[in-house]
């Protein structure tokens, strides 16, 4: 098989929460500003183990989500190899096929592809994303009076297609990415979804 990977998610947007384009409809702003961010607890691609990899997409929308031609910096993991690199862009440029393809295929243009250190993590429902110089958030899951986590489930979007989506609200998200022609952002208390997923073809 050309991939077999799992793993966490985590995104931010500047959308209020929940971010509309989850359940198809046209985003709070007319456009989209958000990060997508998909880290690999486990998997191999091509035979190529990217295990502990991540790879985030820092992307324009500039519409109802759904439409596609989204603008995206996409950034690789700079722990990654050579080949490892190779083989993240060969799947999340959609040339394998299968669930990451579906996604590849609302990418209208790749303005960038860089290389930073990307943090990742999750605790007790937590999450804190950072990516090189570019992206700093943090987000926490919303709970029923139970204590248990809210999900967002069989939506008509989702990044982690068959699982479900923790909503959560980002306590602060900042991105820089004037610099390649996607608008920079700066805002507090806004939507963000924490997942997990499994994605084979």
């Amino acid at each position: 098989m050309p991939y077999e990977l799992e793993g966490r998610l985590l995104e931010v947007c500047d959308c209020k929460v929940l971010c509309p384009c989850w359940i198809g409809e046209d985003p709070d702003n007319g456009t989209c500003d958000g990060v997508v961010t998909h880290h690999f607890d486990k998997g191999t691609i091509d035979g190529v183990d990217v295990s502990g990899l991540s790879i985030a997409l820092l992307g324009r929308i500039p519409g109802n989500i759904l439409q596609g031609n989204w603008k995206v910096v996409v950034v690789i993991d700079d722990k990654a190899s050579p080949q490892q690199e190779q083989a993240l862009m060969n799947c999340y440029s959609g040339k394998l096929g299968g669930p990451v393809a579906d996604l590849a295929k609302l990418v209208g243009e790749i303005v960038s592809v860089q290389r930073a250190p990307i943090g990742f993590q999750v605790t007790e429902g937590k999450g804190t994303l950072s990516v090189g110089t570019m992206v700093d958030t943090e987000m926490a899951p919303y709970k029923s009076p139970l204590g248990q986590t809210t999900t967002l489930n069989e939506s008509a979007f989702s990044t982690i297609p068959g699982s479900p989506a923790y909503v959560s609200k980002a306590s602060h998200y900042k991105r820089n990415t004037s610099a390649h022609g996607i608008p920079d952002v700066d805002l507090k208390n806004c939507n963000a979804i924490q997942g997990s997923f499994r994605f084979v073809a």
